[in-house]
């Protein structure tokens, strides 16, 4: 337990690096092509740390990550089958992995700026519903093997 809760935990602190990286690029005045393809790779990082952190979990568990072309989306099914985070979540979660496909096989000089930056604002607010639910997800094993002693 103690080296999954390490793998999280680094992996919260890098996206909370790419979180001020993130905010500096939105507080700019002038949206460039430079500026909306940094903020598409921050909203790339990020959802890549989510599903990192997704799959350190159903590890843990026990589960085998899923072998097919649609693994990412895969993921997040099985993270709500196995109650790592809720239905709704992974709804709001899936917009991210959506960009994240598009970000990685498009051009950057593509990026509109009208859908990414209502993304780009609302991701802390995903980020923290995120962490709240792995939270109590890691919390409940605690809470299990001291309730079996």
């Amino acid at each position: 337990m103690d080296e999954l809760l390490r793998e999280v935990q680094a992996e919260k602190e890098y996206i909370l690096d790419t979180f001020l990286a993130l905010n500096e690029a939105l507080q700019r005045k002038e949206k460039t092509v430079v500026e909306l393809a940094a903020i598409s790779t921050f909203l790339q990082n990020t959802y890549n740390g989510i599903e990192n952190i997704l799959k350190r979990l159903l590890k843990f568990k026990g589960i085998s990550m899923p072998v097919s072309g649609s693994w990412h989306k895969d993921l997040l099914d099985l993270a709500v089958n196995n109650q790592i985070i809720s239905f709704e979540l992974s709804k709001r979660l899936d917009e991210y992995r959506a960009f994240r496909h598009f970000s990685i096989h498009g051009y950057g000089v593509l990026l509109d700026k009208e859908k990414l930056m209502p993304i780009a604002e609302s991701l802390p607010y995903l980020w923290k519903d995120f962490e709240f639910e792995i939270d109590a997800f890691i919390n409940s094993f605690g809470n299990e093997s001291s309730s079996s002693e």
